[in-house]
């Protein structure tokens, strides 16, 4: 048999895509899939978008095939250029070949553990600067807040650059720009002019403007700096400017940098921030897990505000709280590849030209890899725990050469956050208010998530 041939995957019709008017589906206004129900439909299935193939991987084995074993054979697929390129340009999640690999080798030393060590001291001040500020009793939207922390945290960290007075500012645009880029369109699966896949309208074009301004105001700052003689400095701003190519000896246009620097910008915190905005509403759900968290932070921390990188080791059991919120709700819920070339994905036949989703949202909830898949269990990642799993099982970050760069900077942020916050504060549900996902660009809890701030008393 050819390595091409193979059993034709099972097609379904998502009501959601199939059973909307077409116009409907044209602008973005069709109800959203479920991709919970692709996991009842075995581990592939597809379905058709204006006649194109969409095909759902929900297997590891797979997924490892396509991001692993065979990743030349699946690039980026063109929804990635027609929704995220209008205001990311060509930066880290876009770039594609060569022009991904050098831009990659020029950002990798930021992440590197000897500078990850320097971090941790200013994350821990940003860290303890946001607790100091909240008020017993008080309601905050947690999602603002983790924004908020996490944003002056990789300004400071990778940027060397306050942006304290621009928060809100840069809050409201990626509001915006998730609003846009969330809608997918069918035209985001095609290759179409610009024109006709690019979301337009004025606050689209302002929001974009808003994150350009600020992030080529710290280009300017910092170059402005340079050439007066100012004392290099060990971040990634740094590198970039004075990054050239092997061959040329050129550096960054300007436009590159731009993109470089947006890209890494927006996805080093927005992430994070909804990663510890779910570990909040996870803690205040489960009394236990939150006890245990407290516990372990004292006892390291004793009277210290924040922990040092030194400490990270001493505290698993806030790592192992992190990696179970992500399991239950990846930031990432869900990427995209395109089949260069016909393969196959174990007996399946996958043509070439398919577009595939990959849902890390519904790979970590098959109740063959986790057993009871919706319980909240970071004792699943103790060390010792189950090991058989595949590894292609658990992707919060994307797997294979194309794994988020900022995986280790990401970890650190949030034990670091956490165990700043855990020892003094109690973040407390409102009652009556319903919890719900809002899958766009990232995985929001829709609406913001409002808790209820209760200071601690005494330690745990």
């Amino acid at each position: 048999m050819d390595r091409a041939e193979g059993m034709e995957a099972p097609r379904i019709d998502f009501p959601a895509m199939e059973g909307a008017p077409v116009i409907a589906r044209w602008l973005g206004l069709a109800p959203r899939f479920d991709v919970m129900a692709t996991l009842e439909k075995g581990p592939i299935c597809y379905t058709t978008l204006l006649g194109k193939r969409i095909y759902f991987v929900n297997d590891a084995e797979y997924v490892k095939r396509i991001l692993l074993d065979n990743v030349a054979n699946y690039p980026k697929s063109v929804t990635y250029r027609n929704n995220l390129r209008p205001f990311l340009g060509d930066g880290l999640l876009i770039a594609e070949g060569e022009f991904w690999k050098r831009q990659r080798r020029l950002a990798q030393p930021a992440f590197h553990l000897r500078r990850l060590k320097v971090l941790a001291g200013a994350m821990a001040d940003c860290a303890t600067r946001m607790s100091a500020t909240w008020e017993h009793g008080r309601v905050i939207d947690v999602m603002a807040a983790m924004n908020a922390v996490t944003m002056d945290i990789v300004a400071r960290t990778l940027f060397g650059a306050d942006l304290s007075g621009d928060i809100r500012a840069v809050y409201d645009a990626m509001t915006v720009l998730g609003e846009e880029t969330g809608r997918i369109r069918p035209t985001a699966f095609f290759e179409l002019p610009g024109f006709v896949t690019r979301p337009r309208g004025r606050a689209f074009a302002e929001a974009v403007a808003t994150l350009d301004a600020i992030v080529n105001n710290m280009v300017s700052e910092r170059r402005a700096d340079m050439e007066k003689g100012g004392a290099p400095r060990d971040d990634l701003l740094h590198m970039l400017l004075e990054a050239r190519d092997e061959d040329t000896g050129q550096g960054m246009t300007d436009r590159q940098l731009r993109d470089e620097l947006v890209t890494l910008f927006l996805a080093g915190h927005e992430t994070t921030a909804i990663a510890l905005t779910w570990t909040f509403h996870l803690l205040a759900q489960h009394p236990r897990v939150e006890g245990l968290v407290r516990a372990e932070v004292d006892e390291v921390l004793g009277e210290r505000a924040a922990p040092s990188f030194d400490d990270l080791e001493r505290l698993p059991y806030a790592r192992m709280v992190a990696e179970e919120a992500m399991r239950l709700y990846p930031p990432a819920y869900v990427f995209s590849r395109r089949a260069a070339g016909e393969d196959r994905l174990g007996p399946y036949r996958m043509p070439a030209g398919a577009h595939i989703v990959i849902s890390p949202y519904a790979l970590h909830r098959r109740p063959d890899y986790w057993p009871e898949p919706g319980g909240f269990w970071p004792e699943r990642f103790a060390p010792g725990a189950r090991t058989d799993r595949p590894k292609m099982a658990y992707l919060p970050f994307g797997g294979g050469p194309r794994i988020c760069i900022g995986n280790s900077f990401a970890m650190m942020e949030h034990a670091i956050v956490l165990a700043s916050v855990a020892p003094r504060w109690r973040l407390e549900s409102i009652p009556g208010r319903e919890v719900k996902t809002e899958p766009r660009i990232t995985l929001r809890p829709r609406g913001g998530l409002p808790m209820r701030l209760l200071r601690r008393q005494g330690p745990a």
